[in-house]
């Protein structure tokens, strides 16, 4: 069985690519985020990566995402197409003020890293209860006449 792939411009871009020594770049991972009530969700695409080789941390309100994939073939075999990305892929979100990042959550499934970021407590609008004071500001004073 033979296995062909034309396309001149990969082909090169490849060779340039694999002509550096062990692979060195960084891809950056397809984001997908939303917010959904009380709740931001941020989906990355990390296909064929163990949840070993997936890093996620929280500095101050950075949240930073790294994952490494490494090539399935050994140093014997002989290599006909190799189109799939690999190395170091990297991803940085900044977080807001509003956003709880003691209490981000992390779950990897099926390729997709999968982030839950909750809105923090004391961001979220809340009623204020008005007081009342002892004395009725809207009560007529005693020096004013009641009108009959």
């Amino acid at each position: 069985m033979t296995l062909m792939g034309f396309d001149t411009f990969r082909d090169v871009d490849r060779a340039l690519e694999q002509s550096l020594p062990h692979n060195r770049r960084t891809w950056a991972l397809p984001i997908e985020a939303f917010r959904h009530g009380d709740e931001y969700t941020v989906a990355l695409d990390v296909p064929g990566v163990a949840m070993d080789d997936v890093d996620v941390r929280v500095e101050r309100n950075v949240v930073s995402v790294r994952a490494r994939r490494n090539p399935l073939r050994g140093p014997d075999d002989e290599v006909l197409i190799d189109e799939r990305p690999r190395g170091e892929f990297v991803r940085q979100l900044y977080l807001g003020e509003s956003l709880d990042s003691q209490r981000l959550s992390a779950a990897l499934t099926n390729g997709v890293l999968v982030l839950k970021i909750p809105v923090d407590a004391s961001s979220k609008p809340r009623n204020v209860t008005i007081a009342s004071s002892s004395a009725d500001a809207t009560a007529p004073s005693s020096d004013v006449p009641a009108s009959r």
